[in-house]
């Protein structure tokens, strides 16, 4: 990890992109500001922070208003139609498969880890916010309508209703982080990861539900059948349909997309996540669902974790891309982009550090995190659509560099 003298060339790279060779990339055809000389004279530190600034990376303060308010009438409702026993019995299940997902995902998130506020903020949506809109159409429906008939509880509202409804509510909340966090939704692989948040969080509430009202009508015999189908065989359902949305919008991201011009990818994805969920819960009603979730839901799991995979290897040839800019204008040996633009680099890079004086692996840590977001913020810089991308530049270069002399000093 020595780092090498600059370049003596006083001219400074172009920023203006290489041709890209994948659908998920940044168009060719927006600049950024120039990136400074490893060797020029070091601008000044901004006054005051020591950190990026957090405008565009946190939730705003009305999304924590609405979250608590729908909270408290959620909670409100399932302990007065469930009962408090119930319902305890109930969210104790589902932490189960929702510890399992939320496991699952922070590994796919691990190669630019997204804030842990905007992690809650996701989940929350998902388990109060979408939960709540939902309930409230069910109970609008009522009102308006009566009981539903056999037909329609059995066939129009798992098929056509529940799927609409709950992709909208679930979609709505990655819109949302979207919108206010443009700045930490970079692309395809954040955007499928706030919408496996948000559908972890609504498959736990409403997990909760299912489990509660199997106890109360069923006892433990019931809760365990409900318990294996939701909690074993599909903890992952949600998950993927609202990935869906944010693939979609994390495309968009990617491709220097504003508010507006997302609106369109947004509605593309939700219209893929009610497609998929409908297919799902169909063939729980118009088949043997043990046969069709061998044959039909299985190999879907498959077909999104092999995507995933592929999501992951694009993250990190973007990342070695990025930062290749960087190493042109000598703030990075060519030594160092491989070591962080790959899982076998970084997992060395770590060991090596836990044999130096004083175990510096933390300081490794932040190294590799910190050029990670700088290639991020290269790129948000490339798209034009972050303000902020110099600034978050010029604070992450001063840390990849103190970084690398604490690695280094004696």
């Amino acid at each position: 990890m020595t780092h090498s003298a600059p370049s003596s060339d006083p001219s400074r790279p172009s920023l203006t992109p290489p041709p890209f060779h994948s659908p998920f990339e940044q168009p060719d055809v927006a600049s950024g500001a120039p990136i400074p000389r490893a060797d020029a004279p070091a601008a000044p530190m901004p006054q005051g922070r020591s950190v990026s600034p957090r405008s565009g990376r946190s939730a705003p303060l009305w999304v924590l208003g609405v979250v608590v308010l729908v909270a408290v009438a959620v909670v409100g409702y399932f302990l007065d139609a469930l009962g408090p026993v119930a319902s305890v019995i109930g969210m104790i299940l589902a932490f189960v498969p929702l510890a399992v997902v939320f496991f699952a995902v922070r590994i796919i998130d691990r190669w630019e880890p997204e804030p842990k506020g905007l992690v809650a903020a996701a989940i929350a949506w998902g388990a109060f916010v979408a939960i709540g809109i939902t309930l409230g159409f069910d109970l609008a429906l009522l009102f308006a309508f009566g009981p539903d008939s056999s037909f329609v509880a059995d066939v129009v509202a798992p098929v056509v209703q529940a799927p609409i409804v709950e992709e909208v509510a679930k979609g709505l909340g990655v819109y949302v982080i979207f919108l206010s966090a443009r700045r930490a939704f970079d692309g395809p692989v954040d955007g499928v990861v706030y919408g496996a948040l948000v559908g972890a969080g609504f498959a736990f509430t409403e997990n909760i539900q299912y489990f509660a009202v199997s106890f109360i009508e069923g006892g433990a015999a019931d809760t365990t059948a409900t318990f294996f189908v939701r909690g074993i065989l599909s903890p992952f359902a949600h998950v993927m349909f609202t990935s869906v949305t944010g693939f979609a919008l994390g495309l968009a991201a990617r491709r220097g997309a504003r508010a507006g011009a997302a609106f369109g990818p947004w509605l593309l994805g939700l219209g893929g996540a009610v497609l998929l969920h409908a297919f799902w819960n169909g063939s729980a009603v118009f088949g043997d669902f043990f046969a069709l979730y061998l044959t039909l839901q299985v190999p879907l799991f498959i077909l999104f974790i092999l995507g995933l995979v592929a999501l992951r290897r694009e993250e990190a040839r973007l990342t070695r891309t990025r930062l290749a800019d960087y190493a042109a204008a000598g703030w990075f040996t060519e030594q160092e982009v491989d070591m962080v633009a790959t899982g076998r680099g970084r997992k060395a890079a770590l060991q090596w550090a836990g044999t130096l004086r004083g175990d510096r692996t933390e300081i490794m840590k932040g190294f590799i995190r910190d050029a990670t977001a700088l290639a991020a913020a290269r790129q948000r810089a490339i798209s034009g659509r972050d303000p902020h991308a110099a600034q978050d530049e010029q604070v992450l270069l001063h840390r990849t560099t103190a970084a690398r002399a604490a690695m280094f000093a004696p």
